[in-house]
């Protein structure tokens, strides 16, 4: 996320005056083990006065709440550690500017520790061990930061105090959204824009929605094959779908009720994307509750589906094939039909053919992300013990600026797996819009609850089929329509509060059990002063990066195919912490029925605002935009085969803490980007000229 621009002063240290900078024999040594934490009983947050010359850097309505001064530990440079009720924020004693790899936003956060580390007493030392004092903190976007207090200054302890304060408020309207308020960035209805963007699948954009039409329900519209649906208006029928719906035109608002009660959470079949052209159409739903026997049927539902399967268009007789894509493995989905859930028959659904996709749950994707970013911590030039991968490995072995985006591929990184879910997701979704664009099938996505593994098949399945999600605009109204209206969890996902005021508790172990999360290593002359606390494990169940990880898939696409995006890898990282920030209102909470109940969009600014307002200002220049974008050259589907499909690392993301010179905008395209701003310069100068000049030749 971009920083505020910010003045520099000539003020003196913003820290206490009785706090010195570290001496060479304080500052970090080696690695310890996790300490135990001190939980003890926390007064209600106040705000305290601003020091002078940090004004300058405080977003609209931040205040500070805590302060210590320490050293970060990844980069050995002093410096004050403010927590605000947006942010941990560390400024440099030096350069007096904000530090990016020490600020992190307090969502971004997943966990954090207190730890000591004692260095081993010689012989003839007293018995007493010194120790050091720090505070891990382990963020979701890929970083391991490491801030190292003096000893009895209570500094750390205000710090960490402040931090199990704020860092997971226990109330949604705790968070900085609803302290900052819309601002400037105010939000449209998202229920006007998914409306608009039905029509436009319609193909009857000469209709626009508004506000009013949204509120006297004259939002409905059809063409031949399809219709847009308010039987779920009240979101009584499915509190977590939006409150319109695509439906096949031959179906009626009475089948739809009966067909929702033989789906998982009432997710029955709905479109989501459709061919104008063809009458195909990609659809989502949850899995069918066939019960224990698998034997279990609807007649409403299999007319619903069957609906999906209009006549092949050109003459040509009998109608089309349909694929039911179950996202889960084969043995996952029998294994629901224990609880009621399992998956449909090809036998009772028309012209059709069941496929398994094998793509693993939330838990196994957290985990491996897990996995990922110890990896990264490890063999990384930067990390969080203080020390390059090359030093630590004697200065010749593997690291220190050699983990690449490139070497680092799916064979290197099989341990941790991320990479391996990447393909996987990448190869469903490519087969999906084969299907779609080949055969003019139509395609039925579902998971287990259809709002996992089924936004991310089906979102990127679009991304493929049509180019009007490849440019900013479509990939706003992709993001709102097949993740934000069709209700993934943000808030579960996230491991954010939820809108009843029972909050989660902040996870403080990860759930992997094979690699550890402590980025903390062993090394000579150092021993651990505890046991790591394993009895202490606290993480929510339900967080997990899926939205991350789609995200991430959609990085690779615009690295196979260059000139098919309007927008930059520089835009999916701004954006991806833009929504792990929680610092607009589009990403809370779990469903649109939750934003709308509690009028979220009025009471939060908007994220899209937000970035339209950042390329507002520099034009056509910025980083959003993608320089190589030619959509002349892809005007149709994006079919990879599979064999390209072979992911790497997304360096502007995996990449910018652990290894910054690997995450910098490619070579090439700086110098593209630098040519670029050289002519708009020349352009303006001789525009600024050209009048004087006409004049000139004319006489």
């Amino acid at each position: 996320m971009a920083m505020p621009r910010n003045r520099r002063t000539t003020t003196t240290s913003l820290r206490d005056s009785d706090t010195t900078r570290l001496p060479d024999s304080d500052k970090i040594e080696g690695a310890g083990s996790w300490d135990a934490l001190e939980w003890t009983k926390i007064d209600p947050v106040v705000s305290r006065p601003v020091p002078h010359g940090l004004s300058d850097f405080l977003y609209e309505a931040e205040e500070v709440l805590a302060e210590g001064y320490g050293v970060l530990a990844n980069t050995d440079e002093a410096g004050t550690l403010f927590v605000t009720n947006f942010r941990l924020l560390f400024l440099s004693e030096g350069s007096r500017d904000i530090i990016k790899l020490g600020t992190i936003p307090l969502a971004t956060i997943e966990r954090f520790n207190k730890i000591v580390i004692k260095q081993q007493s010689g012989p003839r030392q007293s018995d007493k061990t010194p120790t050091r004092r720090l505070l891990q903190v382990i963020g979701k976007d890929m970083r391991i930061i490491i801030f190292a207090f003096r000893p009895r200054t209570k500094q750390r302890r205000a710090v960490f105090e402040a931090l199990l304060r704020c860092a997971r408020p226990s109330r949604l309207w705790d968070l900085y959204a609803f302290s900052s308020g819309p601002s400037r960035f105010s939000n449209i209805s998202p229920r006007v824009r998914l409306v608009n963007e039905y029509l436009r699948l319609l193909g009857v954009e000469s209709r626009h929605s508004s506000l009013s039409t949204i509120e006297d329900g004259s939002f409905t519209s059809s063409n031949n094959w399809w219709r847009i649906s308010d039987v779920n208006a009240t979101y009584d029928m499915c509190p977590t779908y939006p409150f319109s719906l695509l439906l096949p035109k031959s179906i009626r608002d009475e089948d739809v009720l009966q067909a929702c009660k033989f789906r998982a959470r009432g997710r029955l079949p709905v479109i989501s994307w459709c061919d104008g052209r063809t009458g195909a159409v990609l659809a989502r739903s949850s899995q069918p509750l066939v019960g224990l026997m698998m034997n279990m049927r609807s007649n409403a539902d299999e007319n619903l589906v069957g609906a999906l399967c209009t006549e092949l268009p050109g003459g040509k007789r009998g109608r089309r094939k349909l694929y039911i894509a179950d996202a889960r493995p084969r043995k996952n989905a029998l294994a629901n039909g224990a609880m009621g859930g399992g998956s449909e028959s090809s036998a009772n659904y028309f012209q059709s053919e069941i496929v398994f996709f094998g793509i693993d749950n939330i838990h196994a994707m957290r985990e491996s992300l897990v996995r990922l970013r110890d990896y990264l911590d490890t063999h990384g030039t930067k990390s969080s013990d203080g020390m390059s991968s090359f030093l630590r490995h004697g200065g010749w072995t593997w690291g220190g600026g050699n983990l690449s985006s490139m070497s680092a591929s799916v064979s290197t990184l099989g341990d941790s797996g991320w990479l391996i879910h990447i393909q996987n997701v990448l190869a469903g979704s490519a087969w999906i819009a084969a299907r779609v664009a080949i055969e003019s099938a139509s395609v039925l996505v579902h998971c287990s609850d259809g709002w996992d593994r089924t936004s991310q098949l089906v979102a990127l399945a679009s991304l493929l089929l049509d180019p009007y999600y490849r440019t900013i605009k479509g990939f706003q109204a992709l993001v709102e329509k097949d993740w934000l209206a069709f209700g993934h969890p943000f808030s579960d996902r996230a491991g954010m509060a939820s809108l009843m005021g029972s909050g989660l508790e902040l996870p403080r172990q990860s759930s992997s059990t094979n690699f550890p999360s402590s980025p903390m290593r062993q090394t000579p002359g150092t021993f651990p002063s505890q046991s790591p606390m394993s009895n202490q494990t606290q993480t929510s169940n339900h967080y997990s990066p899926i939205f991350l990880q789609w995200v991430d898939c959609v990085s690779q696409l615009l690295r196979m195919y260059p000139f098919a995006f309007e927008f930059s890898s520089a835009y999916l990282v701004d954006f991806l912490d833009c929504t792990l920030s929680c610092r607009f209102g589009n990403f809370l909470c779990n469903s649109e029925k939750e934003r709308e109940q509690y009028g979220v969009s009025d009471a939060c600014g908007c994220l899209w605002m937000y970035l339209d307002d950042m390329r507002a200002k520099v034009g056509s220049s910025h980083v959003h935009y993608n320089l190589f974008y030619d959509p002349s050259k892809h005007e149709g589907p994006l079919l990879p085969p599979a064999a390209a499909l072979a992911p790497t690392l997304w360096p502007q993301f995996h990449l910018r803490w652990s290894c910054p010179s690997e995450a910098q905008t490619g070579e090439v395209e700086a110098q593209c980007r630098s040519l670029v701003e050289k002519i708009s310069e020349l352009q303006r100068v001789m525009d600024k000229h050209t009048p004087s000049s006409f004049c000139y030749y004319s006489l």
